[in-house]
C-alpha cells in the first residue's frame, strides 16, 4: 500500500462530502478559546484526527452513495456499520485525549 498524493486526496474528498442532514458525520473541531490554550503538540494530534476522519467520512459518503439502499446486501450493510462505528470509535477517543492538555487550559483561565 502507498499513500494518496496531497492532491489526489484533496480532489477525492472534495466529491464525496457528507451530506447537509447527517451531522454526525461533519468532522468535529475544537472550540476556539480552547484550540488558542492547547500545546502545539496537542494541535498537531488533533490535525491528524480530524484529516484522518474527514478521509473516512468521504469514504463513507462515497460507499453510501454507490449502493441502492433499499437493496442492501448484507455485507454492505455490515461494512457501512463497520465504517460509521469506527468514525464513532475515532470521535470517542479524541474527545478523551485532549484530557491531557486540561491542566494548561485550567491554568489560563
Amino acid at each position: 500500500t502507498h499513500q494518496l498524493q496531497e492532491q489526489v486526496i484533496t480532489e477525492t474528498t472534495g466529491k464525496y462530502l457528507a451530506p447537509g442532514h447527517c451531522v454526525s458525520l461533519n468532522v468535529p473541531t475544537v472550540n476556539t478559546p480552547i484550540w488558542g490554550n492547547i500545546s502545539p503538540g496537542i494541535r498537531a494530534q488533533e490535525l491528524k484526527i480530524q484529516k484522518i476522519l474527514k478521509l473516512l467520512t468521504s469514504g463513507i459518503t462515497a460507499f453510501a452513495r454507490s449502493i441502492d439502499g433499499m437493496d442492501m446486501t448484507e455485507e454492505q450493510q455490515d461494512a457501512l456499520a463497520l465504517l460509521c462505528n469506527a468514525q464513532y470509535e475515532i470521535n470517542c477517543f479524541r474527545k478523551s485525549y485532549p484530557a491531557h492538555a486540561q491542566p494548561q487550559i485550567c491554568g489560563a483561565v
